[in-house]
């Protein structure tokens, strides 16, 4: 292998690190570290697409502000399949997730969050390979490049792509241990929705709303039909939320989903809001 690690699985200490495995990466490999309910996985690191794609070549379409000519060059770019395959094949037996996950992403003042491209239930290797590469692409969607040229740098290109065992999710949302709109850090907001939380996170649903003291007792609710969460579930979230605040010395912003076997945590990263 590369001395310049191309994929890291999550148990490695140095998918902990931003410059490598992204935001999303990085926080995922956190919370694996520290016990947390992280379906497992691996990333391809942001070395991996500097590797794969010309680098020179790519900035200079980007200064030339080419964007077309940057999505070719990506498009035909190759990942590194035999190492993407030999921890493919170690993850449990069923669908994955493929999501992007940008090294300059969910710092203190700027989220990347909808900004790339997610895809869920992928069923085998040629897929994985293909997602990946869209990934990349998403990077340089005209939505992601006029945001980064307010939040950052165009010639900022370090992205990871984040590869883990899917959660058939019968509920999920989004969690903030702190109330984002309002900044009370005496409330916790949690909106949920049955199935995959990306269609919380994407706007497609609309979801529950509870807002709960720091015990997960709800104080304030709003359903859109019979009640998603039961109050052993939001008791529950609401402790690992404030173990991930704890940890990350800040409030998160936190997607979760339960499945038939339990709880599961699939991104923290900081609230930019408050």
């Amino acid at each position: 292998m590369s001395r310049v690690p191309l994929v890291l699985p999550f148990e490695d200490e140095r998918c902990r690190e931003v410059h490598r495995a992204g935001g999303k990466g990085a926080s995922l490999a956190s919370m694996t570290h520290n016990g947390l309910p992280v379906p497992p996985g691996f990333v391809i690191t942001a070395q991996a697409f500097v590797a794969a794609v010309d680098h020179e070549t790519l900035l200079g379409h980007l200064r030339a502000q080419d964007t077309d000519a940057a999505r070719r060059l990506v498009a035909n770019s190759a990942p590194p399949r035999a190492l993407i395959e030999e921890h493919y094949d170690k993850l449990p037996a069923g669908p994955v997730a493929v999501r992007s996950s940008a090294c300059a992403e969910d710092g203190a003042d700027a989220s990347y969050a909808g900004q790339q491209e997610t895809c869920l239930y992928v069923q085998d290797l040629d897929e994985v390979m293909r997602k990946v590469v869209a990934c990349w692409l998403s990077f340089f969607s005209d939505r992601a490049m006029f945001y980064r040229l307010h939040k950052g740098s165009h010639q900022d290109i370090a992205m990871a792509v984040v590869v883990q065992r899917m959660v058939d999710a019968t509920k999920a949302g989004v969690l903030f241990t702190v109330d984002p709109v309002t900044g009370r850090r005496d409330r916790l907001v949690v909106e949920a929705a049955y199935g995959v939380g990306e269609r919380v996170v994407s706007g497609e649903v609309t979801p529950d709303y509870y807002a709960l003291d720091r015990r997960g007792a709800i104080k304030k609710k709003r359903l859109v039909g019979t009640q998603i969460m039961s109050d052993s579930e939001l008791a529950e979230l609401a402790a690992l939320g404030l173990r991930l605040a704890d940890l990350n010395g800040c409030p998160q912003d936190i997607e979760w989903a339960y499945d038939n076997t339990g709880l599961h945590m699939l991104q923290s990263r900081p609230v930019t809001t408050v």
